[in-house]
């Protein structure tokens, strides 16, 4: 099954742009008549038929919809400090797309070494891996933000709230894996490669969000937020 991304209302008949055309008809070589699959990126897999192979504007008849088409039965956001070497972000971000996570934001804190990150390049990479592993959700992705302001929008918006953290302030944390419960909203907080400042944790612990391990061994930050959405995936079966 071959999946395009159409990121715009689906109707009955609709217009690949330029770069999905020429990987439609030049890359895979398909045909008049032929089927494809598409996704908006919001949960909804549609099957169309070619009914004009264009290579710059290939148009497709859409035949049939199915809602919710193997969509995730939990919601993951992780926000994460980007690292010093963008390479390890992007990995990162590719992998857990194909794993399975709803929503990335890049945090700004206080032994950040590295904040700005490529917003278009990072896009790009999760429509592909999003494509790649055949998922129809495409998750958001949030720029540089201030540690204390994310905390502060975020309260409110999960119903499990934990921060990854290997300093003193976590005295024995249980691990993530055990106490994460199934189908419940969850957010997980990681740091930058210095990891969190003490004051970011306090923070983190007074707006409700509790102290996790992710093991005995200390991670790099791409390792632990990838553990985390495998972690997460697992305890969601």
């Amino acid at each position: 099954m071959y999946l395009f991304y159409i990121p715009e209302p689906i109707n009955d008949f609709l217009t690949l742009n330029e770069q999905e055309s020429r990987h439609c008809v030049k890359a895979l070589r398909m045909k008049l008549n032929d089927i494809i699959h598409l996704t908006d990126g919001m949960g909804n897999l549609y099957k169309g038929r070619i009914a004009d192979n264009s290579i710059k504007s290939c148009k497709i008849e859409i035949l049939e919809q199915v809602l919710d088409y193997h969509r995730l039965p939990y919601e993951l956001h992780i926000g994460v400090a980007p690292t010093k070497n963008s390479d390890r972000l992007e990995w990162f971000i590719e992998k857990a797309v194909e794993i399975g996570i709803t929503g990335i934001t890049a945090l700004a804190c206080s032994n950040s070494e590295h904040i700005s990150v490529k917003t278009d390049r990072i896009q790009r990479l999760m429509i592909a891996a999003m494509k790649q592993s055949l998922r129809i959700d495409l998750p958001t992705f949030t720029e540089s933000t201030p540690f204390s302001a994310f905390i502060q929008q975020m309260q409110n918006r999960y119903v499990q709230k934990y921060i990854a953290y290997c300093g003193e302030l976590a005295q024995n944390p249980p691990l993530l894996q055990k106490i994460c419960q199934p189908t419940l909203s969850t957010l997980v907080l990681i740091g930058p490669e210095g990891d969190f400042s003490s004051n970011e944790v306090q923070q983190a612990v007074d707006y409700g969000f509790i102290p996790v391990s992710l093991g005995k061994f200390r991670f790099r930050t791409e390792t632990a937020a990838l553990f985390t959405c495998v972690a997460v995936q697992i305890v969601n079966g």
